[in-house]
């Protein structure tokens, strides 16, 4: 890559901008920058969309395997480099788990024997072999996101390109990811470029880190533990996601424990963490206060100890199979509650059960005291608000203050207070510059706000949001979860459904365990925590921070 600028169409600079780099056979590059900085923009340089598909200005040069990817086509790219989207929805095409993989092969001319060769060493690597026979439409996200990285695997080709591939998976989920793109890497012919949050799972696969500064320019560039050591305080003013083991270090340095190293591994943080006691708060092993506030003015609950949400015997069927099995669940009002479990668990089914967005059987669950079954449309906006994983999904309106206003004129509210109320949420959620421009022109982080703006719009006493810091960076997320916690101290009961059980436990007041379609486990966030055999049943594992605390000799303070 040689001085490499992209602008999209509408932008007034470019993002990336004045990029070199190159990567070699054998790297494991992990690419860091804020919000903006045009991270997933410069990885779809790599694979000729920009400038073949997507609408961008072009200046510089990039070649892949030798071939200039502005001078070739896209399928003769794809021989080069191998391309994994954050959704991986974008990227789904054929009927059942095994036609995708081979997809890629089959439009290569490989020869049979090596189309069904590859497809099943890919499918095997991702733990998807015994599914090849069914649709991916069956799959969960995180199943989805598997299938993606496996048709990478397929193509063969040197460079593989990864932006978020972890996001949507559970703990072995990712173990599965990163140890079967470390054996494609060890064979020395292949390279892989990692745009990624997830840096406690990253940090034993990478070798070389570049970050990107908020201009999009590169600030650093070096070995990776070299770069998150060198230049900690820089990367944490800019936002960027470090290890949770760093970010703990960080705020015990502010308690006047020092480290030196700073740690990048759970073990390294062991390693220096005092055995005497330290504050717990310190390291976000204790969620926030457990008192609930006051119901919001209206609520048909007239006591706090009511549950706001109830489900009793839910059961959630797709098709011939069944999801969900007789799930019995309360929520409180004003709590912050995460649903949480491995990947197939019946998560996103439950939360779009309880919000109504795929209708529950009748009787089975009650919001606010209204049964989303049988509910109007209208009347279940009133109560919930859903924000989707993608906000692109949810987006309708041609300028954001029309997407913010779409819901109020729906009800028929008088243009006066429609202009009103978009007016105060633009300036809630800093979008108050950004109210004549198309939604899908606006950032990462901004496209997230506008979503809980528009869920937000009709003051419903519930906020549901699958996957809230998808895509996020630590800055944008941080600012999300802040955003959260101001709506639950108005009142707001919250439900999310996340694969970060990191920020479970630094921000929720309950959690949800599901395993196989049912609740494991349910109860104060605090009191879950304290058990790693909850979580493990379940199929995951506690945050390394936690796992830390929770080792013999280790005592913490409330």
């Amino acid at each position: 890559m040689r001085d490499l600028s992209l602008t999209h169409a509408g932008a007034a600079h470019p993002s990336p901008g004045d990029v070199t780099f190159d990567i070699h056979p054998g790297e494991v590059v992990l690419l860091l920058g804020p919000s903006g900085s045009g991270k997933s923009t410069l990885t779809l340089a790599l694979n000729g969309l920009i400038p073949h598909a997507l609408p961008a200005t072009m200046t510089g040069t990039v070649e892949a395997g030798g071939v200039d990817t502005a001078a070739s086509s896209t399928p003769e790219l794809s021989t080069r480099v191998a391309m994994v989207f954050q959704d991986p929805d974008a990227q789904i095409v054929t009927g059942t788990v095994f036609d995708e993989v081979a997809f890629g092969p089959e439009n290569l001319r490989a020869p049979v024997d090596e189309v069904i060769a590859r497809a099943e060493d890919a499918l095997r690597r991702v733990g998807l072999w015994e599914r090849r026979a069914e649709n991916p439409d069956r799959l969960s996200g995180g199943g989805r996101q598997r299938l993606a990285i496996a048709c990478a695997l397929a193509l063969g080709s040197p460079l593989i390109v990864l932006d978020e591939p972890t996001a949507n998976l559970d703990p072995q989920g990712i173990d599965d990811v990163y140890a079967a793109l470390a054996d494609v890497v060890a064979a020395g012919d292949r390279a892989v470029l990692l745009v990624e949050h997830n840096l406690d799972a990253a940090m034993g696969f990478v070798t070389r880190t570049i970050v990107l500064d908020r201009e999009g320019r590169v600030a650093f560039d070096g070995p990776a533990r070299d770069i998150l050591r060198g230049h900690t305080d820089e990367l944490v003013e800019m936002g960027v996601w470090l290890p949770a083991a760093t970010l703990a270090a960080l705020r015990l340095r502010d308690e006047g424990i020092r480290f030196d190293p700073l740690p990048l591994t759970p073990d390294e943080l062991a390693a220096q963490l005092p055995t005497a006691s330290f504050p717990l708060a310190t390291l976000g092993a204790d969620p926030m206060p457990r008192t609930a506030p006051a119901p919001r003015e209206g609520s048909a609950h007239a006591a706090a100890t009511d549950p706001l949400i109830r489900a009793r015997a839910l059961t959630v069927r797709r098709g011939r199979t069944e999801i969900l099995h007789a799930v019995d669940l309360d929520v409180d009002p004003g709590t912050l509650t995460a649903i949480v479990g491995a990947n197939g668990a019946g998560k996103t089914t439950l939360i779009h059960a309880l919000a109504g967005v795929v209708p529950p059987p009748r009787g089975r669950v009650s919001i606010d005291g209204l049964d989303p079954a049988s509910a109007s449309p209208r009347e279940l906006a009133a109560r919930i608000g859903f924000v989707f994983q993608n906000p692109e999904h949810q987006f309708i309106a041609h300028t954001v203050f029309d997407e913010l206003a779409h819901g109020l004129r729906l009800r028929r509210t008088a243009e006066p207070e429609v202009v009103q109320r978009v007016d105060r949420m633009l300036e809630r959620f800093g979008l108050a510059h950004k109210a004549e421009v198309h939604p899908f022109l606006l950032s990462g982080g901004e496209k997230r706000r506008l979503s809980v703006g528009t869920a937000l719009i009709s003051r419903p006493a519930v906020l549901a949001l699958d996957e809230p810091t998808f895509g996020q960076d630590r800055a944008r997320a941080a600012e999300l979860l802040a955003l959260l916690q101001d709506l639950r101290a108005e009142g707001t009961t919250i439900v999310i459904v996340t694969h970060d059980l990191q920020l479970v436990a630094e921000q929720t007041t309950h959690t949800v365990v599901l395993a196989g379609g049912r609740v494991h486990a349910a109860g104060p966030t605090g009191d879950l925590f304290r058990d790693d055999a909850v979580f493990a049943a379940a199929g995951l594992r506690l945050p390394p921070v936690q796992r830390v605390l929770a080792r013999p000799g280790r005592r913490a303070e409330a």
